[in-house]
């Protein structure tokens, strides 16, 4: 028996955190529930405090106690609240617990981890663990005074999505993934290095199948100890921070594990789940789907969301599954869901959730913003709450990936009955704010790598990846790029082993890491590709008619009206004095070309720069007679800005 005697009495929670709680409109849970190293009555100690309304009893057991549920009983509040105290002193930084509940419901014994907790122990093992977050000095002031600027709809982003635990491994020591504190220099370095602005993580949340990549989410208070410590995940970011990347966090409220130990059936009851199985069970992921009409639950979530701008300055969150959340009957047959009170299919708790979640956030940040990843036709995902939209700031373009990748799929020879999977996307592309992602999942699940789905020889594969890539980011929208495919890996990716960096050894996959390094710090330096996203006046086609040789070009511009001209030619046939009408006379320098030998292409190309002709085409009265190489994309820009038409 633990000599650390229980103190009844002690608690963070005042009258109106238990109101808002109740009322579904508390933001900072963190603050009150969970584990909390405090003074209290003369003693160092952990004030514990869970929600369990449904328990008959509820012990905090751990190693400080021998795990003995007689040890130190919790004692209900008096408010009729469902919320369990209690202050055990000499308890701190580093001791594993659980909660030993006994439900009313049958007398079920249930030994759970805190929801609220801020560490775990590293999964299978399932204990949470005391910790406090207070201590890590931040020195990010200067990028959260610029941040707004950086996370602005017309500033340049170029995401790199990153797995944690395959980005880069160590063999020499058993294969292990690399810790937050080794991240910190190295993916810093790196990012810096090829010109992207931010970093997006998988979920970092504490999850118990590694294997799930994080979206199997248990430890919403919690990033995994896995790769290190609370305070050597605040390093990571800080760090990223100091080199002026922003730091996009994807995060899950849609579904949760079932785990025993986890949130499903926490007390006894369907307590953070929907009772009702064809509202609270999900079928492809076999996992429970919050109760978003219960305010607790929503207070729960918005205090989840909230926790990680706050407590770990991150620049914005990436939610995943959105779709999933907006449709009573996703992925469900007839018979097998329940419509909503007006008879419809769409989950009007999930909406007012969502609106309420980006309210909070836009409200209490600033300079940050929140993603949806939302594969359906839903109205004004990034349009704000007050208009009647979800309130996100991006939405992925699930659209443009899908035509996109189908278009590089298909053999050349009939791309040019295609042609409009890449033309359609311009017609619905300011609806959104949106991103363009080559995002972990088109590279999973036998879809094969970016450089693995594309066709023809090796030569053609790298070509046609350049090309691709190129195309994205001469598109309007952000973009973002799964880790592997700056280079081109070959194989599909595998989250137990190191991205295939040994690759960057042959020059046809170096050619492709430096073409993506010299696309991204162009972009980012030049505002004719990011200015206009979501701009009618910042996008214009050239030509996206000539199907027969499968080119497009178009021009982008900025608000001062600079110009930079597009073309791809989406075969492997090169074209030699292919004409393209140009809005301006003089000389166009030729900035980037796929093709060039840096890239591992054939050196095609028009001697940096072409002077324009007299030559109506196009609508336009001056031309240029390019050579096009073949599977290549090329940037020029105008620099004799006085020569335009009239």
């Amino acid at each position: 028996m633990s000599s650390k005697k229980i103190i009844h009495g002690v608690t963070l929670l005042r009258e109106k955190d238990v109101y808002f709680f109740r009322e579904g409109n508390h933001t900072k849970l963190y603050d009150v529930f969970g584990s909390h190293v405090i003074e209290a009555e003369g003693h160092c100690g952990t004030l514990f405090s869970v929600w369990a309304p449904n328990a008959e009893s509820v012990s905090v057991v751990g190693g400080f106690n021998d795990w003995n549920p007689a040890s130190h009983p919790l004692a209900v509040r008096w408010d009729s609240s469902g919320i369990w105290e209690g202050f055990v002193p000499g308890v701190g930084n580093g001791e594993l617990y659980k909660y030993h509940i006994v439900s009313k419901i049958n007398g079920q014994v249930l030994d759970k981890g805190d929801p609220f907790a801020f560490w775990w122990e590293t999964p299978p093992r399932s204990a949470s663990c005391v910790w406090d977050l207070s201590g890590f000095e931040w020195s990010d002031d200067e990028w959260l005074k610029i941040r707004a600027e950086k996370n602005a709809t017309k500033s340049p982003q170029s995401i790199y999505e990153v797995h944690i635990g395959s980005w880069r491994r160590v063999p020499d020591e058993g294969n292990r993934a690399l810790s937050y504190h080794e991240l910190a220099a190295m993916l810093t370095d790196y990012v810096v290095d090829m010109g992207f602005t931010h970093v997006e993580f998988l979920p970092v949340m504490e999850h118990p199948f590694y294997g799930s990549w994080g979206y199997q989410t248990l430890g919403y208070f919690a990033p995994s100890s896995r790769f290190g410590t609370p305070h050597e995940f605040m390093e990571l970011v800080d760090s990223l921070h100091r080199a002026g990347i922003g730091v996009i966090l994807d995060w899950v409220p849609s579904h949760f594990p079932t785990d025993a130990h986890g949130l499903s059936n926490f007390d006894g009851t369907c307590l953070y789940e929907h009772a009702d199985p064809r509202k609270g069970f999900h079928p492809d992921w076999k996992s429970g789907i919050f109760n978003y009409g219960r305010t607790e639950i929503r207070s729960f979530l918005l205090s989840s969301a909230r926790f990680w701008l706050d407590r770990y300055h991150a620049d914005g969150l990436r939610v995943d599954a959105v779709a999933s959340m907006l449709y009573l009957d996703y992925s469900r047959n007839d018979g097998e869901w329940l419509p909503n009170q007006y008879g419809g299919k769409e989950n009007i708790e999930a909406v007012d959730f969502l609106r309420k979640m980006n309210e909070v956030l836009y409200a209490d940040f600033k300079g940050i913003q929140t993603t949806a990843e939302e594969s359906t036709a839903w109205p004004m995902v990034s349009r704000p709450a007050y208009l009647g939209g979800l309130g996100f700031g991006y939405k992925w373009n699930m659209g443009w990936m899908h035509d996109s990748l189908h278009y590089f799929g298909i053999d050349p020879v009939y791309r040019k009955y295609h042609q409009n999977e890449l033309t359609f996307g311009m017609w619905y592309a300011y609806s959104e704010n949106f991103t363009l992602p080559l995002s972990h999942d088109e590279v999973v699940h036998g879809k094969g790598s970016l450089y693995g789905r594309m066709p023809g020889d090796a030569w053609q594969k790298a070509a046609n990846l350049r090309l691709l890539l190129g195309w994205q980011f001469g598109h309007p929208g952000k973009k973002l790029l799964f880790m592997g495919g700056e280079f081109g890996q070959e194989s599909e990716w595998n989250h137990d082993e190191s991205i295939s960096w040994h690759e960057l050894d042959t020059p046809s996959h170096s050619g492709i890491h430096h073409w993506i390094k010299d696309l991204a710090i162009y972009y980012k330096t030049h505002s004719e590709l990011w200015e206009g996203d979501f701009e009618q006046w910042g996008f214009e086609w050239i030509d996206c008619g000539d199907t027969d040789a499968s080119i497009l070009s178009f021009v982008r511009r900025n608000r001062n009206g600079n110009t930079i001209l597009c073309v791809g030619n989406f075969t492997p046939v090169p074209r030699i004095g292919y004409k393209i009408g140009v809005p301006s006379g003089g000389y166009w320098k030729e900035i980037l070309n796929s093709d060039s030998e840096r890239y591992g292409g054939g050196n095609w190309g028009n001697f940096g720069g072409i002077e324009a002709i007299n030559w109506h085409i196009h609508g336009h009265y001056h031309a240029l007679e390019l050579t096009l190489p073949a599977l290549a994309f090329l940037i020029l820009e105008h620099s004799n800005a006085d020569i335009d038409e009239q």
